[in-house]
């Protein structure tokens, strides 16, 4: 298992990688920062469209096969980052890591459910998550650092090594842990009828269009935070701004007590909607010009978004009891088709407005998710009724 840990935290490194390195690349490459944003936009792009394919190939292809191809593939990647010169290869590179990150992904979630028990899945999931989000902090925290110690290619470069090593570990591993009562994960190939019937559900679109609108506002913190970081001091090297992404560590704690959440607070769409507004009062915090308070803010960002998220994919596996691997891939798919969007356009609003021009339309974008949020609690509260009609 501690391969299949060490290979998710350096996927989840090398999404994220570029961002704290945002800064020195719109001055190297003399591009906006709209521009240098596009190398996390390329990459989301992908991850919103590839799960269901890969996850398709995966009924054909063995899961650590395919894994140990991603992962090979992924460190050349990050050599080629090491060596290419325009920015514009610099954007190819990162749209064939969007293509493969995804594959590792699903890869890592399909393997791990063939060798675990299912008496042990929950644990081994919960370490899963709590890699995934290490990876997601770790990505930007080391990448700051090697960049201020050397240059930002060292980031990618001793990226690239350690996913060499993951893939050497990888094979040293087999699939000798799956038995009768390993778990498995539920793989859909691509439907439109399924897509349609799942879409047709308004709980299910609801909760859809709020995860679309949670991770823009994240994405667009995650993506823009260097620049804001850089604004507000003159002393802001590549290591301080990674060290502004620590409240990142918020959501293993959170992600891992979602559960405790539910039960204290009354339910699921309750909890999705109090982490958003928590999610918008952070929002508020981090408009004041102080680097400390932008980093404060970072931490009850944070834990907001990871209870959000983990609410969400809970709520929808327990209300869908069919086809839940379309419904999972249709998550990933608006989940990042958000980050996506997130990553990119609200530049535009910083650009002209400001930092806080900025925030005003994320915190309208959050708005748009508490609605919906508080509309899932009236329509599961009709359903309550109806049932409670129908069986009076």
């Amino acid at each position: 298992m501690a391969a299949i840990l060490f290979t998710t935290i350096l996927a989840l490194s090398a999404l994220y990688v570029p961002q704290p390195l945002l800064p020195v690349l719109t001055v190297e490459f003399g591009v906006a920062r709209e521009t240098a944003a596009l190398l996390t936009t390329v990459a989301f792009i992908p991850l919103s469209l590839t799960p269901l394919f890969y996850g398709a190939l995966l009924e054909t292809v063995p899961a650590r096969q395919m894994l140990r191809f991603a992962v090979l593939l992924l460190a050349i990647t990050e050599g080629l980052m090491f060596v290419v010169e325009p920015f514009s290869g610099l954007m190819v590179l990162r749209l064939l890591q969007g293509l493969l990150i995804p594959a590792m992904l699903t890869s890592l979630m399909t393997y791990t459910s063939q060798v675990t028990a299912k008496s042990d899945l929950p644990r081994i999931m919960g370490w899963y998550i709590a890699a995934t989000i290490l990876g997601g902090f770790a990505g930007r925290l080391v990448s700051g650092l090697i960049a201020s110690l050397m240059h930002w290619r060292f980031s990618f470069l001793l990226l690239g090594i350690g996913l060499l090593i993951a893939w050497f570990w990888l094979g040293r591993i087999d699939d000798s842990g799956a038995g009768a009562d390993a778990c498995s994960v539920e793989i859909t190939q691509p439907n439109l009828k399924v897509v349609r019937k799942v879409l047709g559900d308004s709980l299910v679109r609801s909760t859809y269009a709020l995860v679309f609108c949670f991770f823009l506002v994240f994405a667009a913190i995650m993506n823009y935070l260097p620049f804001r970081v850089t604004e507000l001091s003159t002393n802001a090297d590549e290591f301080r701004i990674g060290l502004a992404y620590s409240g990142y560590l918020m959501g293993i704690v959170v992600s891992l007590n979602a559960v405790r959440f539910h039960k204290r607070f009354g339910g699921a769409e309750r909890v999705m909607a109090g982490s958003l507004v928590f999610f918008m009062l952070a929002l508020l915090v981090m408009i004041v010009p102080q680097v400390e308070v932008l980093v404060g803010g970072m931490f009850l960002l944070c834990g907001a978004s990871f209870l959000t998220h983990a609410t969400a994919t809970g709520y929808l596996n327990r209300y869908m009891a069919q086809h839940k691997g379309m419904v999972n891939g249709l998550y990933v798919a608006f989940y990042y088709s958000g980050g996506a969007v997130g990553s990119y356009l609200p530049g535009y609003a910083y650009r002209g407005f400001g930092w806080s021009g900025f925030m005003a339309v994320l915190i309208v974008v959050l708005a748009i998710a508490l609605l919906l949020a508080l509309r899932l609690s009236r329509i599961d509260s009709l359903s309550h009724t109806d049932r409670g009609v129908t069986g009076s």
